[in-house]
């Protein structure tokens, strides 16, 4: 698990624009929305750490102290931590078996009614999880 700050500025049309000083200038962002904002760098930072994983660069330690930046008002900082293990396999996409049991006439009123039980425990599972 690795944890760098983003930097958000909000420019001139009211977008958050999102960038890494520990990075700068190879990961970078923006979003309309703060919320789209945060979501956007995380993806930027995922994407940018892997990237740099598989091509085995040497990516900048993260500064532990948020004081060592010095920002301007009203830019802020928020920290974004990135699993990268859990991030490499979600890339991957790989399918696992796992056995389930279920009620038998789940099974007949599922078929029934053409319902792919793998898709709909997936999205159950997506769901549960916030993924």
């Amino acid at each position: 698990m690795v944890l760098y700050f983003e930097k958000f500025h909000k420019n001139s049309d009211n977008q958050y624009e999102v960038s890494f000083p520990d990075l700068e200038p190879y990961a970078a962002t923006y979003g309309d929305t703060l919320e789209e904002a945060i979501q956007s760098a995380h993806d930027s930072l995922t994407g940018y750490l892997l990237t740099e994983e598989d091509f085995h660069e040497e990516v900048p330690t993260p500064t532990d102290d948020p004081e060592k930046f010095k920002l301007k008002e009203p830019n802020f900082l928020v920290p974004v931590q990135v699993d990268l293990q859990l991030e490499r396999e979600k890339e991957e996409n790989k399918l696992v078996k796992k056995t389930l049991t279920i009620p038998s006439f789940f099974k007949h009123r599922g078929k029934r009614s053409w319902i792919k039980f793998l898709a709909l425990l997936s999205e159950a599972i997506k769901t549960k999880l916030s993924i």
